[in-house]
């Protein structure tokens, strides 16, 4: 039963089946054929008039959001007047914080709380008349609806008493343009939800509050209330967090899922694991049983809600078509360049019926349409990000990909994948921001759609982990892409060969030598058996073969491998082809592991001319070969040579990669032995101590990397007399040498060393750049 003094609205008839959009009131016409005027006696304040929903179960109050609506209404001490519009897509809780504030001011003793269903412009108007006429609006007369709406309108903007109208749900801005109530009299505010960001919302002082879904937190906290005040706490199993997460946090969503957990007596984990089940469709794990909180549409149906009219708004049809290739990528978000790249707008050229050849599609109509998909919250297109400009909710993007025909999502998984190769950049630059956005987003479209072809994005997107320090990460990504490759494509297809020897690469740089090393020899005798000795995928599992010997201290077998390639590259590609330039830099690499520098240099001299002919002076390549050669000159003791080339090589990866980038805190360890060789310590130790705190925070502290940096931290240590500092970091990196590489491998016998050195107080010790 409604309260004393409230008034639900009068049963006004609408049109059947009125779209969504609403439509605006035509001026002169009149809707009074239902329209009846009720007899009112007197006014019994205070009045609520209308039905708002009533609050969910377990509602989360949102403090922060709540704070941002009060925000707008508070100048020092006085509430002032002002009309908010809460904004947000489906599901995210508008019309529930709305009734909170319904609510509170009711409590509060506001002489008038209106609540108007808004999304029929008619339905306001209608509301609005009948409102007048329980207030006794003067001029009502209760024979014109719109006559005694503009009253109730006048006497809002004059009356003395406390109101608030809320405005659920507006679909049609131009149409309720007119009947917007005015805040003169300084008493009343008005409070409107919508999906619409629309800029005709917030004109005349009206401010625009974002909402978006419930924060983690608040998530974990409706679902843990709600089950536990059913006494079902037993079925949190620790599982709620992810399960929040995979539903977006969104409030529809959660209240959804809680009522199937419920009834079914399903463990979070259990329901978790169903809904990771893309064979099962959104409406099966939140069926419309499990609308307990009145939502009144199934979860899929009220994400999509506004597609036909954005389809209907946006530019030569491309709502659809766009929605669904932003549905395979990641909900964080993607760089809107991806929405100019040709492979995208290729696949979105229509074509002309008449003519029956495709029509261009401009970037300019691309982005109007991502405007207008934002427009109806079906998309977050945030111009102010720098990678991740264009979001879609998760929820939102498996209900599109459940509604996109089977036979398409091949080739729109093909279309993104060729997009996101396009944006990647050849190198590792600084922007770390783009690189992980791309990572994220290869990971998810690999995960949404597997037709058994394998795309390049994909390796690129496990390299791109390796390039950033995440070893862990690319270990666990290259093992699951192995068991998908094999089973898609079998053992012996190229592409599976080929994830093998990343794999084998990941074990490289997690010091993971032997299982590197059988891996990387298993791929080479494939590659032997299926394409021939002779063949480049084979030289170049051979390369790879030889670089694990060498981590591995066996450089004589190293040395082996590397003049085979050496020689099969000259004969294959010549003398200046890339391969064969990279094939004599490694081979440079194994004569100064085995100590052979003068055999080294003339390879690295050639090497640095080679790339600067092919790739220009600030290029990686280059960069590395310069790098390679200021080593050697270290090895040879022309340590007066190799500094500039030191410092030059540091100043250009700062430029390549960015001051916070594994390979430039390499340049940072390489610049430091040569101070410290020339006897500047002090500049050695500066850097050295920057070395080692980025590999522990990069790389954790049992990287060979960071034992390297120890190593090199203990010598300069030494070089000043402070043998007590290096004795831990040797006896550290002793350890570690002996549990990662043996008892007698190179780096092993050069770390005893170090340490005997140390506790003797030798001074100068064996150190490693």
């Amino acid at each position: 039963m409604p309260p004393v003094g409230s008034v639900t609205a009068a049963p006004y008839a609408t049109a059947a089946g009125r779209d969504i959009i609403g439509s605006a009131l035509e001026a002169g016409s009149s809707v009074t054929n239902v329209y009846v005027a009720p007899a009112v006696a007197g006014v019994s304040w205070p009045l609520l008039v209308g039905a708002p929903p009533l609050l969910a179960s377990s509602f989360q109050a949102r403090p922060v959001l709540r704070a941002a609506i009060d925000e707008c209404r508070i100048a020092g001490e006085e509430v002032v007047p002002v009309a908010q519009v809460l904004s947000g897509g489906g599901g995210v809780g508008k019309s529930q914080l709305a009734a909170a504030y319904a609510r509170d001011a009711s409590r509060a003793g506001t002489d008038l709380v209106l609540w108007v269903t808004a999304a029929d412009v008619q339905q306001v108007v209608a509301l609005y008349a009948h409102t007048a006429q329980l207030v006794q609006a003067p001029g009502t007369m209760g024979a014109d609806v719109q006559a005694d709406a503009q009253a109730f309108l006048a006497w809002l903007a004059t009356t003395s008493r406390s109101w608030l109208v809320v405005l659920d749900d507006v679909t049609d801005p131009a149409g309720l343009a007119p009947w917007w109530p005015a805040l003169n009299s300084g008493k009343g505010w008005v409070l409107a939800t919508s999906r619409l960001k629309d800029g005709r919302l917030t004109g005349q002082g009206r401010r625009r509050v974002d909402i978006d879904v419930y924060t983690p937190a608040e998530a974990v906290s409706y679902l843990e209330h709600r089950l536990t005040g059913d006494g079902l706490g037993h079925l949190l199993d620790g599982s709620q967090e992810q399960l929040a997460h995979e539903l977006g946090c969104l409030p529809l969503a959660l209240g959804h899922a809680a009522a199937y957990l419920i009834n079914q007596q399903m463990a979070c984990a259990d329901y978790l694991a169903l809904l990771r089940d893309r064979e099962r469709s959104l409406d099966e794990m939140l069926p419309s049983w499990a609308d307990t909180e009145n939502y009144g549409r199934q979860v899929a149906a009220t994400l999509l809600l506004s597609r036909a009219a954005a389809e209907a708004a946006s530019p030569h049809g491309l709502a659809l078509p766009v929605l669904r290739l932003a549905a395979l990528l990641d909900p964080a978000g993607h760089p809107a360049a991806f929405w100019k790249s040709q492979p995208v707008l290729s696949h979105l050229a229509r074509i002309d019926d008449e003519v029956g050849v495709p029509v261009p599609v401009l970037e300019a109509d691309v982005r109007e349409c991502l405007l207008v998909l934002d427009r109806y919250a079906l998309v977050t297109f945030d111009s102010s990000s720098t990678s991740r400009e264009v979001r879609v909710h998760a929820l939102t993007a498996r209900a599109v990909q459940e509604t996109t025909p089977r036979a398409l999502r091949s080739r729109l998984a093909w279309t993104a994948a060729d997009a996101l190769l396009d944006l990647w950049p050849d190198e590792p630059g600084p922007d770390h921001d783009v690189s992980a956005a791309l990572r994220a987003n290869a990971l998810t479209l690999r995960h949404a759609h597997r037709d058994g072809r394998p795309h390049e994005v994909f390796s690129r997107a496990g390299r791109s982990m390796v390039s950033s320090g995440l070893f862990e990460s690319a270990l666990a990504y290259w093992q699951e892409l192995l068991a998908l490759t094999e089973k898609e494509l079998g053992p012996e297809h190229a592409a599976t060969l080929g994830v093998r020897t990343d794999l084998a690469c990941a074990y490289d740089e997690l010091g993971r030598y032997d299982d590197a090393r059988l891996l990387h020899e298993s791929v080479l005798a494939d590659r032997i058996r299926l394409l021939g000795d002779d063949d480049a995928g084979t030289q170049t599992a051979r390369a790879f073969l030889a670089a694990t010997c060498c981590h591995l201290g066996h450089y004589d077998e190293a040395l082996r491998l590397e003049l085979q390639v050496m020689n099969a590259r000259v004969r294959a590609f010549g003398d200046n082809d890339p391969d064969t330039v990279w094939a004599r830099a490694n081979l440079a690499v194994t004569y100064n592991r085995l100590g052979r520098h003068v055999d080294a240099l003339p390879l690295c001299e050639q090497v640095l001319d080679a790339r600067t002919r092919l790739f220009g002076e600030v290029h990686f390549d280059t960069c590395l070969a310069r790098s390679n050669l200021a080593a050697t000159y270290t090895n040879l003791g022309r340590h007066e040579e190799a500094l500039p080339l030191c410092e030059r090589v540091l100043a250009e990866y700062i430029i390549l990669c960015g001051p916070d980038h594994l390979d430039t805190y390499s340049a940072r360890a390489h610049l430091a032995g040569t101070h410290r060789h020339l006897g500047r310590h002090h500049d050695a130790l500066l850097l050295e101590e920057q070395v080692l705190a980025a590999r522990t925070r990069l790389l954790g502290g049992d990287h060979p990397d960071t034992h390297r940096a120890r190593a090199n931290l203990a010598a300069t240590y030494n070089d000043l007399g402070r043998h007590n500092d290096a004795l831990l970091l040797c006896e550290q990196v002793l350890a570690a040498r002996i549990r990662l590489l043996g008892e007698d491998h190179p780096d092993t016998l050069r770390a005893r060393t170090n340490l005997a050195a140390t506790r003797l107080g030798l001074g100068p010790s064996n150190a490693e750049e």
